[in-house]
């Protein structure tokens, strides 16, 4: 069994050679940003079969509504990884119930709760982020204003979903600061608080 700082550096080198740019933060590996690609849509053929000889083919369609964007993952590893799962955070501003708009940081529960050593850094950004985005829980939101208009209205959520995305998650925002890419926050509160007060009391629905 491998050491966690041998399975450390064997784990952003598999970032690396998966062709991530990974960029290091105080020249250790504890600490360091991954930019990372919003995900294209996804499509399942689910085959479901009805006793007993009738068959059913239900194609679900989920739309990739943070494709094109580009985001800076900040990954932290803790001394005890992979027994202990990382800590994974969006520097540039992105819109989604199960990430808290402010601090970037995740709710995901197979980092949070269901870790296993098993998982690498690579089923972080392969699989466990682009599920998150592609799926999101409004019941188990960290931001309760995005979860609250999901549920109550779709199309208002794809449509500040994708102005966030032409906002915050272009090449030039993984470049700046995060003081740059703060500006203009205030611009899209206001456009979207405009014309209902039911967004303003979701707002405060998330505790």
């Amino acid at each position: 069994m491998s050491s966690p700082s041998k399975r450390r550096e064997m784990d952003v080198m598999k970032l690396m050679m998966s062709d991530y740019t990974v960029e290091t933060i105080n020249d250790g590996l504890n600490e360091f940003n991954v930019e990372f690609h919003g995900p294209k849509e996804s499509t399942f053929l689910i085959l479901r079969i009805l006793f007993p000889h009738n068959v059913i083919y239900v194609c679900n369609v989920f739309m990739g509504l943070y494709e094109g964007g580009i985001w800076k993952v900040r990954v932290e590893l803790p001394d005890a990884y992979p027994y202990k799962s990382p800590s994974i955070g969006f520097v540039n501003k992105i819109y989604h119930p199960n990430v808290d708009e402010l601090s970037g940081s995740v709710c995901l529960d197979v980092i949070n709760q269901s870790w296993s050593p098993m998982f690498d850094l690579l089923n972080v950004f392969e699989v466990f982020l682009p599920q998150l985005l592609l799926y999101p829980n409004p019941s188990d939101p960290l931001n309760g204003d995005a979860a609250s208009l999901m549920m109550k209205d779709r199309k208002q959520y794809d449509q500040k979903v994708k102005e966030y995305c032409e906002r915050y998650a272009k090449r030039e925002n993984i470049s700046n600061s995060t003081a740059e890419v703060d500006s203009g926050d205030e611009e899209i509160s206001e456009e979207e608080s405009g014309g209902s007060s039911d967004d303003d009391i979701a707002g405060h629905a998330d505790p």
